[in-house]
């Protein structure tokens, strides 16, 4: 029996966009759900994390309010949130495409896992200079999440991939 190692050197090969976008909305809104009842099961208010994400675009007194229900504020909080899942579900396939780092399940796994930690380290860490707020949320809540958003989005990613080659096989 021969042991067949995937190469995961740099080759050209474009990400497939659509499924990309998907995975990306799909792990947003697993992230957000999942934010709400973990920040609610710790005591906070499920409003809180909206209320974060709303205040980049808002300012920095939208994040320092009471976490109450606004919808205004909730309402820019998802479109914030759910743009940025986006952006992440695109760099997340543009990464792991030309990388082959889509070959398995254990590979975009581990690949989904690792982005969502670069993720929760670049939210939290790096952009804290801009967004000094984020530091409150620095914690083990907002790493599952990431990881969990990471996890989500690469593995939808390849089944939606997967999916579309075998439509495509199945029609030439």
């Amino acid at each position: 029996m021969e042991l067949h190692m995937h190469s995961h050197h740099f080759m050209r090969r474009m990400p497939y966009w659509r499924a990309a976008v998907l995975a990306g909305i799909a792990a947003g809104g697993i992230f957000v759900v999942l934010e709400a009842l973990l920040t609610v099961a710790m005591g906070g208010s499920a409003w809180a994390p909206l209320r974060m994400t709303a205040a980049i675009v808002m300012g920095h007194g939208v994040a320092a309010q009471a976490a109450t229900f606004n919808t205004g504020i909730v309402l820019v909080g998802l479109a914030v949130h759910f743009a940025l899942s986006v952006v992440f579900g695109l760099v997340l396939a543009a990464i792991m495409a030309p990388f082959n780092l889509d070959s398995s399940i254990g590979m975009t796994s581990l690949a989904g896992a690792v982005f969502g930690l670069a993720v929760y380290l670049i939210d939290f860490y790096g952009m804290t200079r801009l967004f000094p707020w984020f530091v409150e949320a620095r914690g083990a809540l907002s790493l599952v999440t990431h990881l969990v958003f990471g996890l989500v989005a690469a593995d939808l990613y390849l089944q939606l991939e997967q999916r579309a080659a075998g439509t495509e096989s199945k029609r030439g």
